[in-house]
């Protein structure tokens, strides 16, 4: 059986895919092939008929001279270039999570939120057409965005993705039976406060993993997963990406790297009734406050007060309507 996608991956250029252009300067531009349509720049244009029909990794030469290398885009470059309503986990964070988190062919798994769907391409590539990925997205203008964006790359519907629109605390129960989920992803902005449900509807031993981008959301998660009783000790870091330069003996990093963009913290799920070990590890002093209450805030939190942007409701609406129209209409 032909894994979903895999014929988009092979043969010659089609109508309605997307093809990687690369001039001579290094510089990147992401198209959607379509008959008769043309792609200009200030220094010519290409026909996309020239290109449909060529195999990939083919040369093609605009009206004014100027060559290209055209390429399918990989996940990653599919990632960065895409339409996206919310900002999307970075292609180097989505990889550490699929592999960290250990997401294998198979697996059965829960992701909120959804967000533009590009975590969700990493996952659906993990688990498979024999897995499941359940999704919830709070927002039904970015379970849109994600719905199209997932369809373009597979070029189907992926039938191991559920998405649902809801919270997570109140839709999880109702969706997924109780003891049956592998891995748990938490891309959202108070990951805590699910750490009930998700601990009811995990298989004992299943994999915990969040992402969040600031370092009070990870002290907060942090503690309320030691608090809670029924997970292992959990580990965190960031990983930060420096690119080299390579030309001749002029081999030494780029000016430029992918900093910061999220932390990820893992932990997995303890048996029934089992207790952790205690901790013997004496926490620095003022720690947890001079009184050792906790120095977090209450109640809800906004993406303001972590610093995120927010997007226009205005640019939502454009780039649904976009990636909607370009993905194809929604099949059962």
């Amino acid at each position: 059986m032909t894994a979903v996608g895999a014929e988009l991956r092979r043969g010659p250029f089609r109508a309605g895919e997307r093809v990687q252009l690369t001039d001579s300067k290094g510089r990147l531009h992401t198209i959607v092939l379509q008959p008769g349509r043309e792609f200009h720049t200030h220094r010519g244009h290409l026909r996309h008929d020239d290109l449909i029909g060529r195999p990939d990794g083919s040369t093609v030469t605009n009206t004014a001279g100027i060559e290209y290398l055209a390429l399918r885009p990989l996940l990653p470059d599919y990632v960065m270039s895409m339409p996206r309503g919310a900002a999307v986990v970075y292609p180097k964070d989505a990889g550490q999570i699929v592999t960290m988190a250990d997401v294998f062919p198979g697996a059965r798994v829960v992701e909120a939120g959804v967000g533009s769907g590009a975590l969700a391409m990493s996952l659906l590539r993990a688990v498979g057409e024999d897995g499941r990925l359940w999704s919830f997205e709070r927002r039904e203008d970015f379970a849109e965005i994600a719905r199209a964006n997932v369809r373009l790359l597979f070029g189907v519907e992926h039938p191991a993705w559920v998405v649902t629109v809801g919270d997570l605390v109140e839709r999880l129960p109702a969706t997924v039976p109780a003891g049956t989920v592998d891995r748990v992803v938490l891309d959202m902005l108070a990951p805590w406060e699910c750490l009930d449900v998700v601990y009811d509807a995990m298989t004992p031993g299943a994999v915990l993993i969040c992402y969040v981008a600031t370092t009070t959301q990870l002290s907060r998660l942090a503690e309320t997963v030691r608090g809670h009783g029924g997970f292992t000790e959990p580990a965190a870091w960031e990983s930060l990406i420096r690119d080299w330069h390579l030309e001749g003996l002029a081999v030494r990093p780029e000016h430029r790297m992918h900093g910061h963009t999220g932390f990820l913290l893992t932990s997995r799920r303890l048996a029934d009734g089992v207790a952790p070990p205690l901790r013997k590890r004496r926490p620095a002093k003022g720690a947890y406050g001079q009184d050792g209450a906790e120095p977090m805030p209450e109640g809800e939190w906004t993406p303001e007060d972590v610093g995120e942007r927010i997007p226009s409701e205005k640019r939502v609406r454009r780039v649904r309507r976009a990636v909607t129209e370009s993905s194809g209409p929604t099949t059962a």
